[in-house]
């Protein structure tokens, strides 16, 4: 089905923005297709001695504002064209939040679940290997992400610097501290989140104080979600879940506690003095904010006329289908869509990048504080652009991205 394709989708949501701004056809078409990609075969050593042969793919979508970046999945069901929309949004990520880098990605077609540790690490090595030529700090930095880690980057980091023959910790981030990872990546994804809710408070004249908050995902951003809306905005979760289920407490829920039992338990389900709450339910609860922190589409035009939360602050990639982004705002539901309220993670490792090129590595407090003033900048562009066209948040935080990008090309002489 072509409408499901995730690089469709990606093309679409462009064309709306392209249209929106008046771009021209040729500028329109280079940004509808990556500048480079590369696939590529790796042959791995199994532990039973046999050989195994894997897909590798990085696309190197749009470098007109610097170094592509981003991150790199190991997945059963990973595709070229899943990459590509990745890259894509990569792109429009790094561009809204004004960082001086473009949008990439990679990934292997593996299931890691099935995989020993010296596997992965013999096919982040085979990875690097083959795609070693094509990255480095002046050209794409890699980093985490479905089920990649600091781990596997620290392979990876290793295996590119063998190949240079010197330490060249800036080829990748997300990795572990003794090797030039930064502080304050762990919460990065989910404190930018509450950043830009905070801001998105403020507009709407909403007291965070004592507001409520259900969080549908209880994954790491899902996890860091429900902490930091208490700690940072003293906000109070009312529901949580996660794949086996939810739990719903309409007094609330002891953030710290329920983290410390889903990671005992492996789920949020049978918290103690809680009910249980189904998925689809607890995305139609009447709260302040609705946190989607787990899968894409999980709103859509079959339940966007239910939503009744006054935020939705999309910590999940694409969890808002593009039909229930216009349902959302003609119902005056306020939407910090997924490459903006998400971006912290990608923020953060840019200060990571900063760090390792002039190995000088910041105190915890200096990340927080350059976090808030990136995300604090980069929603009051988004707002602005909302404002003065009328446009729901998506489409702004779009045009926003879309025109950086554009605007550098032509400086360029590319278009």
């Amino acid at each position: 089905m072509a409408e499901l394709n995730p690089f469709k989708i990606a093309q679409e949501q462009l064309a709306e923005a392209a249209q929106a701004l008046g771009l021209d056809d040729a500028t329109h078409e280079a940004l509808r297709w990556p500048m480079r990609e590369m696939t590529v075969t790796l042959t791995v050593r199994m532990d039973d001695g046999s050989v195994k042969v894997f897909r590798g793919y990085r696309v190197q979508y749009n470098d007109a504002r610097g170094p592509t970046k981003g991150g790199l999945r190991f997945h059963p069901q990973e595709t070229l064209d899943t990459v590509r929309a990745l890259a894509a949004w990569m792109t429009w990520k790094t561009a809204v939040m004004d960082l001086p880098l473009g949008g990439g990605k990679g990934g292997v077609t593996c299931n890691p679940k099935e995989m020993s540790p010296s596997e992965l690490e013999r096919l982040s090595r085979a990875f690097i290997r083959q795609v070693g030529r094509i990255i480095g700090p002046e050209k794409d930095v890699p980093a985490p992400d479905v089920y990649t880690t600091p781990q596997i980057m620290a392979w990876m980091m290793d295996e590119f610097s063998a190949l240079r023959g010197y330490n060249a910790p800036g080829v990748i981030t997300g990795k572990p501290l003794p090797l030039g990872g930064s502080l304050g990546r762990v919460d990065a994804t989910a404190r930018g989140g509450m950043y830009v809710t905070r801001e998105a408070a403020k507009v709407l004249g909403l007291k965070t104080e004592g507001a409520t908050v259900a969080i549908q995902g209880f994954g790491n951003a899902g996890q860091f979600a429900a902490t930091l809306s208490k700690e940072l905005l003293g906000m109070k979760v009312v529901a949580a879940s996660d794949s086996r289920g939810g739990v719903y407490n309409p007094k609330g829920i002891d953030p710290h506690a329920l983290v410390e039992h889903k990671q005992r338990t492996g789920s949020v389900v049978d918290f103690p003095g809680t009910e249980p709450i189904s998925n689809e339910d607890l995305l139609q609860l009447k709260v302040d904010l609705l946190v989607p922190a787990a899968l894409e589409n999980v709103i859509t035009d079959q339940n966007a006329d239910k939503i009744q939360a006054k935020i939705v602050c999309e910590l999940a990639n694409g969890p808002t289908t593009p039909e229930a982004d216009k349902i959302l705002h003609d119902r005056g539901v306020f939407v910090l869509p997924d490459f903006l309220a998400n971006a912290g993670g990608v923020t953060v490792s840019y200060f990571e990048q900063v760090q390792n090129a002039y190995n000088y590595y910041w105190p915890l407090e200096d990340v927080h504080k350059r976090l808030d003033q990136k995300m604090t900048k980069a929603f009051n562009d988004v707002y602005e652009t909302h404002k003065k066209h009328n446009v729901h948040m998506r489409l702004a935080a779009y045009m926003v991205a879309v025109a950086r990008v554009a605007e550098a090309m032509k400086l360029r002489g590319w278009v």
